[in-house]
């Protein structure tokens, strides 16, 4: 009995020794935490010296990492080891263009078992104002409440730090827009001028390049958003493209506006059309970030080669037509190049698109609704024969319909519009029907 006694004696005390310890940890953990966030404080760290504090605290040598992001998942800053952040960075909760899938990341503790319960997330709230998220990662343990709760603290921390640089970055932005809406409109200046005050404000439009209009689709003027929420969405929109567009080269002129970003990308010796397209929608991919984050969609224009800044508002122009075009020949979220808009600038000139309609109705007839299938189809029929110049077999070819099928097609097409196959006078204005008929907003 007595021998008995002594040993729930013993685990009794190693149990309170334990708890003792445990308890200890904590508070030791809790004043490291307290002292790295006020140094940090009071010496205006950085949010990567934030997240690189964070996970000291956490504990886990080169076994953990943390972040901070924007409110729809871009990267601002990022802390821990080489090694844990290349695992990070490869879990499904990023997308293919990095960005960390807030949308689908719950904040505050997690129920889940697995690798998701190595992971924790909290928003860094000023006020009412939701600028961020900040993430922890372990690689070999489940993070619980205490780690949360560091979050939350270094959460505030982070939020000082932002709001700083928000306050730091609209001042300069202020000056940066006002300098590039200068450039653009002609008035910087002599050309030397403007290339040193650019370089003042660490851009170089000492290059090739061209004139890159983002603009939002959703038309601010007209819609149910207040005025503090429309204004948040914009800044949202400009800082996606600022920090795109500073990942890939800081020297890039970018600014936004009322509802666009303008941008000058500079163009290599010899890069064609196709190359500066392929250069422009790598970023766009990067800044739409495949449609998450509840961004609104943009439409994105780009400009002729411009040699020096002298050519900078022709090229604004173009770019500010190859967005409108763009817009009307694809839809939302279109990209296009000036170039590239063929007939479509001239079409675009017409200020009233009622016009346009009446002479696709008059010219088109019954094929310029869709009112049955056979209309859209019999369309196509004469989009390919125009495109082809009239010729039978390749367009029969083309459409993979026997070639009897295709003159049978052919002869009501005549019967129905007249006959464009002999009279070029009308094919070209069946063209022009069919072109404008496929703009989109008339």
């Amino acid at each position: 009995m007595a021998r008995a006694e002594g040993i729930a004696e013993a685990e009794l005390s190693e149990a309170v020794v334990s708890l003792l310890d445990r308890q200890a940890a904590m508070i030791q953990r809790e004043e490291d935490a307290h002292r790295i966030l006020n140094r940090i404080v009071l010496a205006g760290g950085s949010l990567t010296e934030l997240c690189a504090d964070i996970v000291s605290v956490l504990g886990a040598e080169g076994r953990a990492a943390a972040i901070v992001t924007t409110t729809d998942g871009r990267l601002l800053a990022e802390g821990g080891a080489a090694h844990a952040l290349e695992h990070v960075h490869a879990l499904d909760c990023f997308d293919r263009t990095g960005r960390l899938i807030v949308e689908s990341e719950p904040v505050g503790l997690r129920r889940e078992d697995g690798e998701r319960s190595r992971r924790a997330m909290v928003r860094i709230l000023a006020g009412s104002a939701d600028l961020g998220r900040l993430a922890a990662f372990s690689m070999d343990r489940r993070l619980d409440a205490e780690d949360i709760h560091l979050l939350q603290r270094a959460a505030t921390v982070a939020a000082l730090a932002i709001t700083k640089d928000h306050a730091v970055s609209a001042v300069e932005s202020k000056y940066r827009a006002e300098f590039l809406r200068d450039a653009l409109s002609g008035r910087a200046g002599r050309e030397t001028e403007a290339i040193a005050h650019a370089e003042s404000l660490g851009w170089n439009i000492d290059r090739p390049m061209v004139v890159v209009v983002a603009e939002t689709d959703e038309n601010d003027l007209e819609t149910d958003r207040s005025p503090e929420e429309v204004r948040a969405l914009q800044q949202r929109f400009v800082r996606a493209w600022v920090n795109a567009i500073g990942a890939r080269d800081p020297s890039i002129p970018v600014a936004g506006f009322s509802q666009e970003v303008v941008s000058l990308f500079p163009v290599q010796d010899g890069q064609d059309t196709e190359a500066i397209m392929r250069m422009v929608t790598d970023v766009v991919r990067v800044v739409s970030g495949d449609g998450g984050g509840g961004r609104r969609t943009f439409s994105t224009g780009v400009s002729r080669l411009v040699r020096s800044p002298a050519g900078l508002s022709t090229a604004y122009s173009e770019a500010l037509k190859a967005v409108s075009v763009g817009r009307q020949m694809h839809g939302t979220s279109a990209v296009a190049h000036f170039d590239s808009l063929g007939i479509y600038r001239l079409l675009a000139l017409i200020p009233d698109s009622a016009d346009l309609r009446r002479f696709v109705e008059e010219s088109l007839g019954p094929l310029a609704t869709d009112d049955s299938p056979e209309h859209a189809d019999l369309r196509h029929t004469l989009s390919v024969l125009i495109d082809t110049n009239m010729n039978v077999a390749e367009t029969a070819r083309l459409l993979f319909f026997h070639y009897n099928t295709l003159r049978y097609r052919i002869a009501k097409l005549e019967r129905l519009l007249g006959p464009f196959g002999t009279d070029p006078q009308l094919r070209l204005t069946l063209a022009l029907a069919l072109r404008i008929h496929e703009m989109k907003g008339i």
